[in-house]
């Protein structure tokens, strides 16, 4: 026990010397977090609104009735009272002043609602909204028109697995406590490289020192430093903005256990090729920036392009980032077959990347007696 004890000592003030594990592990996801929590909080789909002009340079009865109704459309804000003509709107649209402007019907005969967008902005979603609003308003001056009255109308209801309250917060909290455990462990094995470096571990092995005690030591500084992550990043998503946490704690604790010793296994890997600290961390920059925007960190895979999702579903992360959503948002059970699905290919990858890490340190080391 004593000597775990001043094993487990060094491993703590080795990771306490290593800058570059505590800035991608802590300080990063809590910059990245809090950009991100600051852009999208308080935001839902009732805050919508869209500035727009009128356009309306022969007024006849069938633009004056356009006019009376699309002023009682609620989420449209209007830039000025009157209608203006059609060079200022197509002037306020390509300044992007508003974000576009209607033009009306010039003639009683005329049956055309026209909507001009910037160009820039035509696959936004406030354009995209503006075209959909419109068309059903449209399509509803249609019927009127023809003396017909609509006897279907759609109605929406969004349900959750989890709780009614759930919000983007909830959701990109669970993702930036995935990434910064994730990066807690392929980052903080650089201090190994260094250590082989300088034939340090080399000369532990000639020691009475069991190497077991060492990577024990180093597999629990590793749980420790990702406890005070978790801990570090839910109290600012919840105290600061205002996100909600449903847990299940055994799911959570499976999840967190076997994710942080998956990821400090990937780590433990990219340390068995490096020779210097830049080569690893060129090699855990590239992997933690793929992983980090393909597996649903800050959106849902589902809005990527159909390319891009079969790379999605074969990362890690990926399975880490859902693990932790499910057992820290969802409350699910740990009898999920779907959990389960997800830690098993990500223990997966934990695993292999363990086996070759391994092989690689015992070929270094025959390599090295030769």
């Amino acid at each position: 026990m004593n000597q775990f004890k001043q094993m487990f000592i060094a491993q703590l003030k080795l990771t306490f010397r290593e800058k570059q594990s505590w800035f991608w592990g802590i300080f990063f996801p809590v910059i990245l977090m809090v950009i991100f929590m600051s852009i999208f909080s308080g935001r839902s789909d009732t805050d919508f609104s869209a500035s727009v002009t009128i356009v309306d340079e022969n007024p006849n009865p069938t633009s004056t009735m356009l006019l009376e109704q699309i002023k009682h459309i609620p989420v449209f804000e209007f830039e000025n009272e009157d209608p203006v003509s059609r060079g200022k709107a197509e002037q306020l649209v390509r300044d992007q002043e508003v974000d576009a402007a209607i033009i009306l019907p010039e003639s009683i005969d005329a049956s055309a609602l026209q909507l001009v967008v910037n160009k820039e902005d035509e696959q936004g979603v406030t354009a995209q909204a503006l075209s959909g609003m419109l068309n059903q308003f449209v399509q509803q001056a249609n019927l009127s028109a023809a003396g017909i009255t609509p006897t279907y109308e759609l109605q929406i209801e969004a349900i959750s697995s989890g709780n009614t309250e759930l919000q983007y917060t909830d959701f990109l909290l669970t993702g930036m406590i995935a990434l910064s455990i994730a990066q807690g462990g392929m980052f903080g094995m650089v201090g190994l490289v260094e250590m082989g470096r300088k034939g340090l571990i080399k000369r532990l092995r000639m020691t009475p020192a069991n190497m077991n005690y060492f990577g024990l030591s180093d597999m629990i500084m590793r749980v420790l430093f990702s406890v005070v992550q978790i801990l570090l990043l839910s109290l600012i998503g919840v105290f600061i903005f205002g996100a909600n946490l449903f847990i299940n704690l055994p799911s959570l604790l499976i999840v967190f256990l076997l994710g942080t010793l998956s990821f400090t296994a990937m780590g433990y890997f990219i340390s068995s090729f490096s020779n210097t600290t830049e080569a690893y961390m060129g090699v855990a920059n590239i992997s933690n920036f793929l992983m980090m925007f393909l597996s649903g960190v800050f959106f849902p895979i589902e809005t990527m392009p159909e390319w891009l999702q079969p790379i999605s579903n074969v990362l890690p992360l990926t399975y880490f980032v859902e693990g932790l959503r499910e057992s820290m948002v969802y409350e699910t059970s740990i009898l999920s077959t779907d959990l389960w699905i997800g830690i098993g290919i990500m223990v997966l990858w934990g695993v292999c990347t363990f086996v070759l890490g391994s092989l690689l340190y015992k070929r270094k080391s025959i390599v090295a007696v030769r």
